[in-house]
């Protein structure tokens, strides 16, 4: 049974997508009063894999939801050249070099989105604190959703590749735990000495025709 940083659960009525990754990094320690309402992880929520169709439909509608965001930012603004997503990190200050990472290795693997940190008209965020399931990725479903990045399974697995396995889900990447470390969306399933951060080209090149195909056909559906 592959390793996995959470198991999936659906909370609050929001699609959750549970994603994975591996290798030991220690990150700060937890801030105090960080996220009181969320229940202390423990080992066996970091460890454990119990994938499932839900968490592939959870993943792909948190994708969906940016890029028809992102489409209808675009269609208000035809002149635009790049396509950006920008994402609110102020609500993770204990990740902010691993995100500021996973923004600078997506950037340089793929040219047709770009990712921009931003507080104004973000279309999803990071969030930290304590949570059973681990680290996993919750969509609204309509242009807004968040990343929560887990103290306990940060401290135990590669941070940056948790961070940006995350980040992928975001880009359309589903998991795929059977893969290598080469493969990032291969997430906990190599086992904890997987230090691999970056997408592999095939990964890359998923994303750039995501980004090429679902982005055009998600503006012509706004512009009708």
């Amino acid at each position: 049974m592959h390793k996995r940083y959470l198991s999936v659960a659906a909370a609050l009525g929001l699609a959750v997508a549970a994603l994975g990754t591996t290798a030991a990094t220690a990150v700060d320690s937890p801030r105090a009063g960080a996220d009181s309402a969320s229940s202390v992880s423990t080992a066996a929520s970091v460890a454990k894999y119990n994938g499932s169709g839900e968490e592939a439909a959870a993943n792909k509608a948190f994708f969906e939801a940016v890029v028809k965001a992102v489409a209808e930012k675009r269609a208000a603004n035809p002149g635009a050249k790049a396509v950006t997503v920008t994402y609110n990190a102020s609500q993770a200050p204990t990740f902010r070099q691993q995100i500021a990472s996973s923004t600078s290795i997506w950037n340089a693997a793929v040219t047709n989105v770009k990712l921009q940190s931003g507080t104004s008209g973000a279309s999803f965020s990071y969030r930290e604190g304590n949570d059973p399931r681990g680290s996993y990725a919750s969509t609204d479903g309509h242009g807004r959703g968040y990343i929560f990045l887990d103290y306990r399974q940060n401290q135990q697995y590669n941070s940056t590749r948790v961070t940006a396995h995350e980040t992928g889900h975001v880009l359309g990447l589903p998991d795929n735990y059977r893969g290598p470390c080469s493969e990032l969306m291969s997430g906990g399933g190599p086992g904890t000495s997987c230090q691999n951060a970056q997408p592999n080209a095939a990964e890359r090149a998923r994303v750039n025709q995501l980004w090429a195909n679902g982005l055009a056909k998600a503006i012509k559906q706004v512009q009708k």
